[in-house]
């Protein structure tokens, strides 16, 4: 048994050519906040306060698709939303159509810990932020060129787009992508489990490129974008749709319970079950196993463990960055 973390920046169509300047920023935060996690964990921080410390420095960089990065709904507006679960006790929270809370993942974790409730929404979540006096800001704080941008594309397409979409054509109209296909910008996710079997995970997320006013998407859903208890922690990203319906975060966990599976085959025949290019996961166990499957072209992602493997990828585990 030892400390595990993994991290992940979204999963979706990722071009193999992506650019360097789309591809290093992101590769250099998910290194950075994996590092942060891993110095926080040895530190003796417990693994929900390092799930949180990871997703709000996430959510802080504009490369992904959570906090300031967060992209547009159909009328142009943001609306994000977040969850965190402790595996130990499993009290959990969760907030939806935010507009304003710079970190959401924070809000998430205040409505777990200073309320009788789970999930917050929309203006009784705007109110309770008020209240707890967590940082907010102006809309258009979230509001960046490359977001207006992506939902001009989207509009043009006629669709509501998955992170990293690649051009196709669509009624008529080649979707253009920024820089080669770099269409969307990444969900955001943490989890992690410290040498005593403790697990905790977070995630993050501004949901789909022209989504409609209103959506609720997988992450704050419990037991389907995240989820831990006392054998895994789980943190999906991906088509939340497609998510929901195969309830990916709760089922790890169910066939390690149930079925008696490893982290790794439990993770995988979930992965293989949502329809093809709509999901992927980060997860560890309570004996600190860690595994990161995807059924996309491609999952930003990383993790470390305290026996010294470390590895930060995009693709297939061939070209990951390091091991």
């Amino acid at each position: 048994m030892g400390w595990a973390i993994a991290v992940h920046g979204g999963a979706g169509d990722i071009p193999r050519n992506l650019p360097t300047n789309r591809r290093q920023p992101r590769e250099a935060a998910l290194r950075r906040c994996l590092d942060l996690g891993v110095s926080s964990i040895r530190s003796g921080r417990s693994p929900l306060d390092v799930v949180e410390l990871v997703v709000r420095e996430l959510e802080n960089d504009p490369h992904f698709n959570a906090g300031r990065g967060s992209v547009l709904t159909t009328e142009g507006t943001v609306e994000m939303e977040a969850c965190i679960m402790d595996g130990t006790t499993m009290r959990c929270g969760a907030v939806s159509g935010l507009t304003t809370v710079v970190n959401t993942i924070s809000l998430a974790r205040l409505v777990m810990e200073k309320t009788p409730h789970i999930y917050l929404a929309f203006e009784g979540a705007e109110a309770f932020a008020t209240e707890q006096g967590v940082e907010r800001v102006e809309p258009s704080h979230f509001i960046t060129p490359e977001n207006v941008e992506r939902l001009k594309q989207a509009r043009e397409a006629n669709r509501v787009q998955i992170d990293y979409t690649q051009p196709t054509h669509a009624n008529g109209l080649l979707e253009k992508a920024i820089d080669e296909g770099d269409s969307q910008i990444g969900t955001v996710g943490c989890v992690a489990v410290d040498g005593h079997g403790n697990l905790a995970t977070a995630t993050s997320t501004g949901g789909l490129v022209n989504k409609m006013v209103g959506r609720i998407g997988d992450t704050p859903v419990i037991g389907a974008g995240t989820y831990a208890n006392s054998l895994c922690a789980v943190s999906a990203t991906g088509k939340g749709e497609s998510i929901i319906r195969e309830t990916v975060a709760r089922d790890v966990a169910a066939l390690m319970e149930y079925k008696g599976l490893s982290l790794k085959e439990a993770a995988a025949y979930v992965i293989d079950r949502v329809p093809k290019g709509n999901a992927g996961l980060i997860a560890v166990s309570a004996t600190g196993e860690v595994t990161m499957p995807f059924n996309t072209n491609g999952m930003f992602r990383a993790c470390a463990t305290e026996d010294g493997y470390s590895e930060i990828g995009i693709w297939d585990a061939e070209e990951n960055v390091e091991n």
